[in-house]
């Protein structure tokens, strides 16, 4: 008979995060349940709602897990291109992949459906973090320096939008899968523009 490998908690806690986020990209976010992820991970319900409380819980946890590196990999971006080594469409296509292809788009609205909203803080405040930390490179020199924050709202809205209706939408009217990820990027360069004329 052979046991299985006594896991730290923290390794417990981020193989549950790790199973219960491909189970989001692979079925949706209502697959996304304890008995679902302890089964992928060969571990007990009573061990997942020991670190996690509840499902609820664990989907706020892979909210938080996601926002983080959803906004490492978009902060690293943006550093990138500041430096002259990436493009303001690097960043539009990571920030919307972030919310298609990651899940964290159907995360969201599963949450708002659910009446789940609380779990929605630790992305909210991640990406609040994220602004707060790339907008203070450029506070001596802005002179709006509320820029950042209206670049953001609207780098994220745009990405939500179209992880949850973008293939419908853009069809219907008669436009590329791509344009709200084009509209991203024309004003994120208008944005980056301006700024450059002010520095």
């Amino acid at each position: 008979m052979t046991s299985r490998k006594r896991l730290t908690p923290e390794e417990s806690r981020s193989s549950a995060l790790q199973a219960a986020r491909a189970l989001l990209i692979e079925t949706g976010p209502q697959s996304v349940t304890l008995k679902a992820v302890a089964g992928r991970i060969g571990r007990t319900h009573a061990n997942l709602l020991h670190h996690f409380g509840s499902a609820s819980g664990l989907q706020k946890a892979l909210a938080e897990h996601l926002a983080q590196t959803v906004c490492e990999t978009i902060k690293d971006a943006v550093h990138a291109s500041r430096a002259g080594l990436g493009t303001a469409r690097e960043v539009v296509d990571l920030a919307f992949d972030a919310f298609d292809r990651e899940g964290a788009g159907a995360l969201t609205s599963w949450m708002l459906l659910t009446g789940n909203e609380d779990a929605l803080q630790p992305i909210v405040e991640t990406i609040h973090n994220l602004v707060d930390e790339i907008a203070p490179e450029e506070a001596e020199h802005e002179c709006d320096d509320q820029r950042v924050h209206r670049d953001t709202l609207s780098l994220v809205l745009l990405a939500l939008g179209d992880a949850l209706m973008g293939s419908v939408l853009s069809k219907s009217l008669g436009l590329p899968r791509d344009a709200a990820r084009s509209r991203a990027q024309q004003m994120l360069e208008a944005s980056l523009a301006k700024y450059a004329e002010q520095v």
